[in-house]
């Protein structure tokens, strides 16, 4: 097992250098320039131009700059933000939000995507699972801005259950209606793949033999079909996680919340390398480590699979 682990983590490495790779090339070939953006409406002068560009290692070539960045990601020293803002600061004030967020939509489409899919895969062909597969369909159709202003306008604004929007307050019960409208397509895809993967051990060969032994039929869906069948909702969930936090963006914009995804947001408009490669640096890294803990799932949910 511990083999196995780090040999993840050595392959890990060339991912994470690659990503990282791309995504400040991205943002050091958007165009315009960020000095001249960090200074908006007011003209900057030669001199001070010149010093924040050296300032911010602007005047340098890219692959001098991404070195630097480097050396800087594993010193724990992420730079400054053109705001003058330590980027590790704005790292500290805004992942707990989207991660809190983040979290609270995978319990939602967890819980009731598998829920759910479970009910409608042993009742396959039924009335609940046509009404669910259509309503799943629906949410995988509908983009996640209209789902969010609406749930905005009706849950928050004409029905006032929950707050329409966020502000400061990261509360549960402010967190409540993002989150559900944050996994409400991830939850869709939970949904279909629970019912596909229910659907299709019960007619396994495994799943007949149980039966014929004489095993409840609580205890053989609970054992052997839902174990077997939540093998690839798993590896779903594992991706979806980083995700989530990464399509924070439009949900935090609609509800104001002050996380990853306006961080982000604000940071791409400005130009500003080192803010927006950070905040995908530890997005990536989440995905990497979620999906390493996908793998040695599998052996809990499967007996036959071994890391040796």
């Amino acid at each position: 097992m511990l083999w196995y682990i780090g040999r993840r983590v050595l392959q890990m490495i060339p991912v994470f250098l690659g990503a990282t790779l791309l995504i400040y090339a991205m943002v050091f070939l958007l165009p315009g320039d960020p000095i001249a953006a960090l200074a908006g409406d007011k003209a900057l002068s030669p001199a001070v131009a010149q010093q924040l560009r050296e300032r911010y290692h602007l005047d340098l070539p890219f692959y001098q700059q991404y070195l630097l960045y480097l050396k800087g990601i594993f010193t724990l020293d992420f730079g400054t933000s053109f705001s003058g803002r330590p980027v590790s600061e704005v790292l500290a004030q805004a992942f707990p939000i989207t991660m809190k967020l983040a979290f609270m939509a995978l319990i939602v489409e967890t819980v009731f995507g598998v829920g759910f899919g479970l009910i409608a895969g042993l009742r396959k062909g039924g009335f609940f699972d046509s009404t669910v597969l259509l309503f799943s369909l629906v949410l995988i159709a509908i983009p996640i801005f209209v789902i969010g202003f609406l749930a905005q306008f009706f849950i928050g604004v004409k029905w006032g259950i929950v707050p329409p929007t966020v502000g400061g307050n990261t509360s549960f019960k402010n967190l409540l209606l993002p989150a559900l409208v944050l996994g409400s397509v991830s939850f869709a895809y939970v949904l279909r793949l629970t019912r596909t993967s229910v659907a299709e051990n019960l007619t396994a060969d495994y799943v007949r033999t149980a039966t014929a032994k004489g095993l409840s039929r609580g205890r053989v869906v609970r054992v052997h079909v839902l174990r077997n069948s939540l093998i690839p909702v798993v590896t779903f969930l594992g991706a979806d996680l980083a995700t989530l936090m990464g399509g924070a963006i439009v949900t935090e914009g609609i509800f104001n919340i002050n996380g990853v995804g306006g961080t982000i947001y604000q940071a791409v408009t400005r130009g500003e390398a080192p803010t927006v490669v950070s905040f995908v640096t530890i997005l990536i890294v989440i995905y990497l480590i979620a999906n390493l803990l996908v793998d040695l799932l599998y052996a809990a949910l499967d007996p036959r699979i071994r890391y040796v």
